[in-house]
């Protein structure tokens, strides 16, 4: 396996732009097929056009919701459109939670916020956790609780604006997850150097806009290499 592929099916390609028209978005989903990349990241208005380009072609459809600022819905609104986004077809869903009510030790709110999702959904859901935004202990805290609800993935961020993917902070939350939930790494990712490092930080998945750029810059490394 190439280090073009291997580089590619790890990444979930976004893209989120409020003025992205429909063809855009069926350009996207095709372009996830070309590359051979895990998922298109698309707003959940547009999830059934995308889920219906990339249908029996083994790339995912996923979305995110209580974004992009995060802990503003409300748990029964954020059940129902998870709910609604799977029934459009979205095989995985990134979500916003409730680091307010962590701060001020709502904890069995916070972990319930999380579990009323996984249960509406039924399909993996990942928690951005805005990692620069929590002291050690709430890190600790948001970890054990998003496992405990049932969160598939953890994120360190939920975009470049909180932080930018490190492997430091996805190495730390790997160690937290110790096997029970996966990483994807969010914020800011824009070389083939950075998704390596993380990659090897532990990461499963990134997320990042700079798809393309980053597996052709794979490519011409591997070509030059010979």
């Amino acid at each position: 396996m190439s280090d073009t592929t291997t580089v590619a099916r790890h990444i979930q390609h976004t893209l989120i732009e409020a003025d992205s028209t429909r063809d855009r978005m069926v350009d996207h989903a095709r372009e996830c097929i070309e590359w051979g990349f895990n998922a298109a990241m698309v707003p959940g208005s547009w999830v059934p056009v995308v889920s219906a380009e990339l249908e029996g072609t083994g790339v995912l459809t996923a979305s995110a919701l209580d974004f992009p600022i995060v802990g503003t819905m409300t748990s029964a609104g954020k059940a129902a459109e998870a709910a609604e986004l799977v029934r459009l077809g979205a095989n995985q869903i990134d979500i916003g939670v409730q680091i307010g009510w962590l701060k001020s030790g709502l904890w069995d709110a916070f972990r319930d916020d999380i579990a009323g999702v996984v249960d509406a959904a039924g399909v993996p859901i990942k928690v951005m956790l805005e990692l620069p935004l929590l002291t050690p202990e709430e890190r600790r805290v948001a970890v054990e609780l998003s496992i405990e609800a049932g969160a598939a993935y953890l994120k360190n961020a939920s975009s470049g604006a909180v932080e930018t993917a490190n492997p430091a902070s996805i190495a730390w939350l790997v160690n937290a997850a110790a096997g029970r939930a996966q990483v994807k790494a969010s914020g800011s990712i824009k070389s083939l150097d950075q998704v390596r490092s993380l990659l090897e930080a532990g990461a499963d998945l990134v997320g990042t806009s700079a798809g393309i750029q980053i597996v052709s810059d794979s490519a011409t490394a591997a070509t030059s290499s010979y």
